[in-house]
């Protein structure tokens, strides 16, 4: 077991060990690893003006999507988790599923034909490309506050508050978001990291103006490898940051609500 675990574990850090030391190499043509160290890919990435809009592009895109999932998936997964009616939640649940069946590419044909029409034009707009991010990230959020509504027995919890007099929006703000933190943080962290590194979808739909890292990060692969190393890497660092910090809010929410 521990062979295999530590075979997995080099299939997958492999790839990035390469690409950190190409990140640094001064040459690199037809060898296993690149000669020379030199920092002045990263110096060069940092001077391209294409890559410094798409990274903040991606940033915002990823903010925004991350908030309008938290509003949105918040209330429509309670909502799901409180139906009465069985055939109604399976319904609701194979559809809010249907994002992850179908292929990114399926859902880019798609926005691509509805707002490249002369009634909706918007197809490029950083608010069409937010708006292909959600419909991507929600079902993952949904799916994580659901579980987390079904693993707390929420309904108990409401009737407890009902009981001693707490009327629903006393009950919404005082119990279900605050037993919902933890999944609510979880969801959010695995949404921001599905939209930081989305391509196939948003090479579709962003326009010039506003491509994403990822689709600036491929073009980079058709020149200098250093340089698109140097690119690859800021975004597993970004990747990186994310998790650690979400990871780290975690343990504090986690904490505070053990000591309260």
């Amino acid at each position: 077991m521990g062979a295999v675990t530590a075979l997995y574990i080099a299939y997958l850090l492999t790839p990035i060990a390469l690409l950190a030391i190409g990140s640094v190499g001064a040459t690199w043509s037809n060898t296993m690893l690149p000669e020379g160290t030199t920092l002045r890919w990263f110096e060069a990435v940092l001077a391209d003006r294409s890559f410094r809009q798409a990274f903040w592009t991606s940033l915002v895109v990823c903010a925004a999507t991350v908030a309008i999932c938290a509003l949105v998936g918040t209330p429509l997964a309670y909502a799901l988790y409180a139906a009465a009616s069985r055939k109604i939640r399976l319904a609701a649940r194979i559809l809010h599923l249907l994002p992850v069946a179908v292929p990114a590419v399926v859902l880019g044909f798609g926005f691509m034909l509805v707002f490249s029409t002369d009634a909706l034009p918007y197809l490029g707009s950083t608010w069409v490309l937010v708006g292909g991010h959600v419909v991507l990230g929600l079902p993952y959020l949904l799916q994580a506050l659901i579980g987390d509504m079904r693993h707390l027995g929420l309904e108990r919890l409401e009737l407890a508050a009902e009981s001693l007099g707490a009327s629903f929006p006393q009950r919404f703000r005082d119990v279900v978001l605050p037993a919902l933190r933890h999944s609510l943080l979880s969801g959010s962290i695995m949404v921001a990291a599905l939209s930081i590194g989305e391509f196939q979808l948003s090479n579709l739909i962003a326009g010039f103006l506003n491509r994403t890292y990822p689709i600036v990060l491929l073009q980079a692969f058709y020149g200098a490898t250093g340089f698109a190393c140097a690119a690859t890497v800021v975004l597993i660092a970004l990747a990186v940051l994310a998790s650690v910090t979400g990871a780290v809010a975690a343990r504090g929410a986690a904490v505070r609500g053990a000591a309260a």
